[in-house]
Order: C-alpha cells, then sequence, then structure tokens
C-alpha cells in the first residue's frame, strides 16, 4: 500500500509543478485561460504559487506523512475550484478531465495518510 501512495504522490508532483511553474512564469496557454474564465492574472499567478508548495508539500510527504497529508489536501481543494471553473464555463469533458483526474488522486492520497 505505501508503493501506491508514493506513486501517486509522485505522478501529482510531476503534475502539479508543471502545471504551477507555467502559471507563474505566465505560459501562454495560461494566460489566455484565465482570460477565457474571466479570472484576473494575479489569481493565476496565486494558483501557481498554491500548486507548487502543495507539489513541495508532497516531496517533503516522503519523509514526513503530515505533510503529505497537507499537500494532498491543499492541492484536492485547489482542484475542487479548477473542476468548479470549467463547470462555471461549460467546457468540455475534455477540457476538465484533467483537473477532475488530479483532484480525485489528490483525495485519494489525502485519505490514504488519515
Amino acid at each position: 500500500m505505501e508503493i501506491i501512495i508514493y506513486v501517486l504522490q509522485g505522478i501529482l508532483i510531476f503534475l502539479f509543478l508543471i502545471a504551477g511553474v507555467g502559471k507563474v512564469t505566465g505560459s501562454k496557454m495560461h494566460i489566455e485561460n484565465f482570460k477565457t474564465w474571466g479570472l484576473p492574472q494575479w489569481f493565476r499567478v496565486v494558483t501557481g504559487i498554491i500548486e507548487i508548495a502543495g507539489a513541495a508539500l508532497l516531496i517533503t510527504g516522503y519523509w514526513v506523512p503530515s505533510s503529505a497529508l497537507i499537500g494532498a489536501l491543499l492541492l484536492g481543494i485547489t482542484g475542487v475550484g479548477g473542476i468548479l471553473t470549467h463547470i462555471r464555463m461549460k467546457d468540455s469533458f475534455k477540457d476538465t478531465a484533467m483537473i477532475l483526474l488530479l483532484t480525485i488522486l489528490s483525495f485519494i492520497v489525502f485519505f490514504m495518510y488519515l
């Protein structure tokens, strides 16, 4: 069971680091998405910082399990916000699927650490 948690953590770390760094550095895709969603660009940066912080907590969680618990919860809550944004904008399932999957994985990791 421990191996499953570590693998899921690794997946979340990798994908949230990519997404977070893209948001913070202002990749064209993220800038356009936040414009389309009607969200301010400062919120894009804050979201990216939260994603990077959550990934860092998951990394620390390999040695300090309570850190992974907090990181997974933080990313799960952030993911819920992303899902609600996609629903509000009536985006396709294809556009929503990745954040939906990451949110589910985040909550799985969270509950596995409880």
